[in-house]
């Protein structure tokens, strides 16, 4: 079990952040010790990083928690390719802008 401040520093998001996170019910309710401190699982801690790898590819909390309540893998799978499909859309994107600005500052 794990203290509120040891996931913060094992995962690098604040403790304000993981208990954001909490309250908005991405984070099932975490449990508390005798004295009503948070403790965290190695689930929880796991969770919490597959949550910081999804928000770092551009995913919204929404879709976040969407994925996080979707029951099996097949269901989070055809949601990570649907997300795959839009970053690579929008790199795409992204590159023909950029190609378009350098040709015209030839």
């Amino acid at each position: 079990m794990y203290s509120i401040k040891q996931i913060s520093q094992q995962i690098g998001l604040s403790e304000d952040t993981i208990r954001y996170y909490e309250k908005i019910e991405l984070l099932p309710k975490v449990k508390r010790n005798n004295i009503g401190y948070r403790v965290y699982s190695l689930e929880d801690r796991d969770l919490l990083n597959n949550i910081v790898c999804l928000k770092n590819t551009g995913m919204t909390l929404n879709q976040i928690k969407l994925y996080v309540k979707l029951n099996t893998i097949s269901e989070r799978y055809k949601m990570l390719l649907t997300h795959k499909k839009n970053i690579e859309d929008q790199m795409n994107e992204l590159q023909r802008i950029i190609e378009i600005k350098l040709k015209a500052m030839e």
